[in-house]
C-alpha cells in the first residue's frame, strides 16, 4: 500500500513538472524530472540551446518545449546565448542531475568530445540537433536531427546559376555567413561555392559572418556597400541577417530584390514577407520544427531501439509568387 501511494505521489509531482516546463534562461530549468535509474517510465530531457540570436531559433526552441510538454517529456533547458563554454557547462550540470537524456545544438562543431565522452561514460544518450559536431568518434551521440546544410547552399546556387544563365558579364556577390566556426555556416557556404564555381563569371568579392543576427547582417553589409560598390547579388545564410541587409540597402538608396538580389536561408514569416514584397528573390526553406520528431527519437533512443544514425527533416524553397501563396499560414 505503501509503494502505491509513493507511485502516486510521484506521477502527481512529474506531472506537475511537466506542466512547468519550457521556461528559458540560463541554466537548467523547467522542472524537476526523474532523472535516469528510478525506475519510472517518465523521461527527463536536458537541452542546450545555441541561443535566441533569430526568429529561427525562438521557433526552434517554442517547438522543443512545446513538443516536450504534448510528449509527456520534462525538460531541463538552458540558452547557451551563443557560448561553447556555457553548453559544455549545461552538460555537465545535466550529466550530474542524472537525466535521461541529453539533447543540444551545437554553437560550433569542434571541441565536444570531453563532454559527450563524459556523458557516455554516464550512460546518457545524446541527439545532436539542427547542427552536427566533427568528432570522429560517432558513437559519443545516438543520432543527428536536422537539415542537410550542404544541400541548402547549392538549393542557393542552383537557383542563382539559374536566374544569370543568359548572362555574360560577370555576377559580383557578397555573401554574409553564419556564426565562424558552426556547421550551417560552413556547409551552407561549401554548397554555395560548389555549384556557383562551375561558372567563372560567379565572383564572392567578399564574406564576412553577421553571426546570424539582424543587427550584425545589417552593419556588415553597410560595409559592404561602402568597400564594394558593384555588387549585384547578396548570398545570406539566414533570413535575419537579409533583413538586415535590406536596411543597409534601402538607406543606401538602392533597392533590394532589383538593384541587388537577395537569396537567404531560413523561411521565417518575417523573411516571407520580404520575399512576397519583392524585398527577397529567393529562400532556402530549413525548418525549426524539430520538436516534435525529437522527442519520438528520444523516446526510442531511452527504450534501447535503434534509430539512424542521421535523420534529415524535408523542406522545399520559395520564390516570390510561391511566399504570397504559403505565407497566411506560416507557423513561424
Amino acid at each position: 500500500m505503501l509503494k502505491r501511494i509513493s507511485a502516486l505521489v510521484l506521477a502527481g509531482l512529474t506531472a506537475m513538472s511537466v506542466a512547468s516546463c519550457g521556461s528559458g534562461g540560463s541554466g537548467a530549468s523547467g522542472g524537476s524530472g526523474t532523472g535516469s535509474g528510478s525506475g519510472s517510465d517518465a523521461i527527463t530531457m536536458g537541452f542546450s540551446q545555441v541561443g535566441a540570436e533569430s526568429g529561427w531559433r525562438t521557433a526552434n526552441t517554442k517547438s522543443v518545449q512545446d513538443s516536450a510538454k504534448n510528449a509527456g517529456i520534462t525538460l531541463k533547458f538552458s540558452d547557451a546565448q551563443q557560448k561553447q563554454e556555457n553548453q559544455i557547462k549545461a552538460i555537465r550540470s545535466y550529466i550530474q542531475q542524472k537525466v535521461d537524456i541529453i539533447a543540444f545544438s551545437p554553437v560550433v562543431e569542434s571541441g565536444w568530445d570531453t563532454v559527450l565522452k563524459e556523458a557516455q561514460n554516464a550512460k546518457i544518450p545524446v541527439i545532436l540537433t539542427d547542427r552536427a559536431v566533427d568528432s570522429k568518434d560517432t558513437t559519443l551521440y545516438k543520432t543527428f536531427l536536422g537539415s542537410d546544410f550542404i544541400e541548402e547552399g547549392k538549393k542557393a546556387g542552383q537557383w542563382l546559376v539559374e536566374e544569370y544563365k543568359d548572362t555574360k558579364d560577370t555576377v559580383n556577390i557578397v555573401e554574409l555567413q553564419g556564426t565562424t566556426g558552426s556547421a550551417p555556416a560552413n556547409d551552407r557556404k561549401a554548397g554555395f561555392a560548389e555549384v556557383i564555381g562551375a561558372d567563372a563569371k560567379f565572383k564572392v568579392v567578399a564574406s564576412q559572418t553577421g553571426d546570424f543576427t539582424r543587427a550584425k547582417g545589417k552593419e556588415v553589409m553597410e560595409a559592404f556597400l561602402k568597400s564594394t560598390p558593384d555588387i549585384d547579388v547578396l548570398y545570406a545564410h539566414n533570413d535575419d541577417m537579409g533583413l538586415g541587409a535590406i536596411e543597409a540597402i534601402e538607406g543606401a538608396g538602392k533597392v533590394p530584390g532589383k538593384d541587388i538580389k537577395i537569396i537567404t536561408v531560413d523561411a521565417v514569416k518575417d523573411g516571407m514577407q520580404a520575399l512576397a514584397d519583392g524585398k527577397i528573390n529567393f529562400i532556402v526553406e530549413c525548418s525549426p520544427l524539430l520538436g516534435p520528431q525529437l522527442m519520438d527519437l528520444a523516446k526510442k533512443v531511452v527504450k534501447g531501439e535503434q534509430v539512424p544514425a542521421r535523420v534529415v527533416t524535408e523542406e522545399t524553397t520559395f520564390t516570390q509568387e510561391q511566399a504570397k501563396q504559403v505565407l497566411s499560414t506560416r507557423q513561424y
